[in-house]
């Protein structure tokens, strides 16, 4: 994906995006775990809505993200909070370690589209924690890949900016391709940018097996930002994922 233009209209676009949803979510989950959490990476954090929220809540926070243009709007919004900005791409990531626990929301797992991606990724998510860190993530469930997002157009109109989205099934299960068609106000014309995104997901029983094999012990899964939540594979849009780091 290249976030390199799309990076000014984020939030703008996002502005409807459930972000305290995941912040609450979060502070349920390490509640419920009974753990002390001081320090916690979000990987993938994008213009830093999450992350600020966190450190907001009186945790130490470190944002990975490898698109420089995100990281550079997360820190304009982190004035009033210190928080240590990485630009990483994920599944090479390094010089973290020791973290009390890492989260990953809104969609960014999606985006690494290969077994060997998510193998790597969730290998280094496993070095940068301590023994029984807690890691917790979202991915789009297969049933809403299928049913609401495959092959399906979006669009959106504001003031400033408005965006056309194609999304259509690629040649793997739970794979998509994303067109996305932007128009943002310069002045009194409108500039138009495209970009492409990539996106896959799989079955829950594949991320609960590539945990294990990552050092992944203990893991919980819910749906739709509760904990209570059963797993619905006709009824589910986000499937979330609690897992603790094996001890030794």
């Amino acid at each position: 994906m290249a976030y390199q233009k799309m990076a000014h209209l984020y939030d703008r676009l996002m502005e409807h995006a459930p972000y305290d949803g995941w912040l609450e979510f979060t502070l349920e989950a390490i509640r419920e775990s009974g753990k002390k959490v001081e320090t916690i990476t979000d990987l993938g954090c994008g213009t830093g809505e999450i992350t600020v929220r966190l450190a907001k809540a009186g945790f130490s926070m470190t944002g990975v993200d490898y698109a420089e243009d995100m990281l550079s709007m997360a820190a304009s919004k982190a004035e009033q909070e210190t928080i240590n900005w990485v630009c990483q791409d994920w599944r090479s990531l390094h010089g973290l370690t020791e973290m009390d626990a890492a989260v990953s929301y809104c969609d960014v797992v999606n985006y690494l589209t290969t077994e060997e991606d998510l193998y790597q990724a969730f290998q280094h998510t496993a070095d940068l924690l301590k023994p029984g860190g807690l890691f917790i993530f979202d991915v789009h469930s297969l049933s809403h890949v299928y049913n609401d997002l495959q092959d399906e157009t979006f669009a959106d109109v504001t003031d400033d900016a408005s965006y056309v989205w194609f999304c259509s099934a690629g040649e793997e299960p739970g794979e998509m391709h994303h067109e996305l068609t932007f128009f943002a106000r310069n002045g009194d014309k409108y500039e138009r940018f495209d970009e492409y995104h990539h996106q896959r997901t799989y079955p829950i029983a594949f991320f609960l097996q590539l945990l294990a094999e990552t050092g992944f012990e203990n893991v919980k899964v819910c749906t739709d930002f509760s904990l209570k939540n059963e797993i619905s594979a006709e009824e589910s849009e986000r499937i979330f994922f609690i897992a603790e780091k094996r001890s030794g």
